[in-house]
């Protein structure tokens, strides 16, 4: 029987939760009656993470495991597990529970409707800090202005994909790769389910402010040369500051004022231009950075081991 549906499943030390998400996600595609597979990615865990995903894949040969050397970021777990899907739709979600089991066969019936990626939109965020908030919200809505491309706000790594979609993201040549921005990119027909996102079931968050940063990072850079027009709108409005400056200093020469002459100025000035200079520079070398990481061409990530993978 041909696999309708692959569920993709990054999991970095998720001993807590693997198997209460096995058991809620099984209890809901079972219900569909038709062929699906679960492919975990074990993400270097450094508890029993890899164990549990074992003796799960033992009992229920729809679970497949792919096993990392170490830990390359959810990004690359995502990519891998897209390499390895075989189902008609794929669906990637978390196994927190933050990404609900029922929501996925919404999913499914949008797909079943014709669309070739839905998106999970969360409209409540349980359990995240204001912080998480608000950075998210500030960071979705720069990317959407800066990129040109209508990404969805308010969404995450939990989306539905058509094969189809699938095979254009994995054509892409480049090494770093932003998900979210690419299921946006390809086009295709695209929709989107709203859903309160719940509380972890277990454990604690993966997601560090770094990490978090890197993922920022990725977004921005991978989909826009906004970074480097800065330098010109630097250029010129230090050009334009320049110039009402020397228009004050000529009127207030006319005037009989004294404002403690150019050499008042010299060192702020000097200053604020190698500060301006160096961020400048800085954007230029996040390029760079970019540009070194694809020349190098190394894998996005190494698998050690496979289970019930073919």
């Amino acid at each position: 029987m041909k696999t309708k549906y692959s569920i993709l499943v990054p999991a970095y030390n998720e001993q807590e939760v693997l198997k209460i998400f096995y058991d809620a996600l099984t209890k809901n595609m079972d219900t569909l009656k038709e062929d699906y597979e679960i492919v975990f990615v074990n993400d270097g865990s450094k508890d029993n993470t890899y164990l549990i995903l074992k003796e799960l894949a033992q009992k229920d040969k729809r679970v497949k495991v792919v096993n990392f050397s170490r830990n390359f970021g959810q990004q690359a777990a995502e990519l891998a597990a897209l390499r390895y899907a075989v189902g008609d739709a794929v669906i990637i979600m978390d196994c927190d529970l933050q990404d609900p089991p029922e929501v996925a066969l919404q999913m499914i019936e949008k797909w079943k409707e014709g669309y070739e990626v839905v998106h999970g939109k969360r409209k409540k965020r349980k359990g995240e800090t204001v912080f998480k908030k608000l950075t998210a919200h500030v960071y979705y809505r720069f990317l959407r202005k800066i990129t040109g491309m209508d990404i969805p706000t308010d969404t995450g790594e939990f989306k539905l994909y058509d094969r189809k979609v699938v095979e254009a993201i994995l054509a892409l040549p480049e090494h770093n790769r932003y998900l979210r921005g690419l299921a946006t990119w390809v086009g295709f027909r695209q929709t989107s389910i709203s859903f309160d996102r719940p509380n972890r079931s277990a454990g604690v968050t993966k997601w560090t402010v770094k990490k978090m940063i890197k993922l920022a990072e990725d977004g921005i850079i991978a989909n826009s040369a906004y970074p480097l027009t800065l330098s010109i709108k630097c250029g010129l409005t230090l050009s334009v500051s320049a110039i009402i400056a020397f228009i004050t200093f000529i009127v207030l020469a006319i005037v009989g004022i004294n404002f403690g002459g150019l050499v008042a100025w010299l060192f702020p000035t000097v200053v604020l231009l190698a500060g301006i200079i160096l961020i400048m520079q800085g954007f230029t070398n996040l390029y760079i950075g970019r540009v070194y990481d694809e020349v190098k061409g190394r894998p996005n990530y190494i698998v050690s081991e496979t289970i019930n993978i073919k």
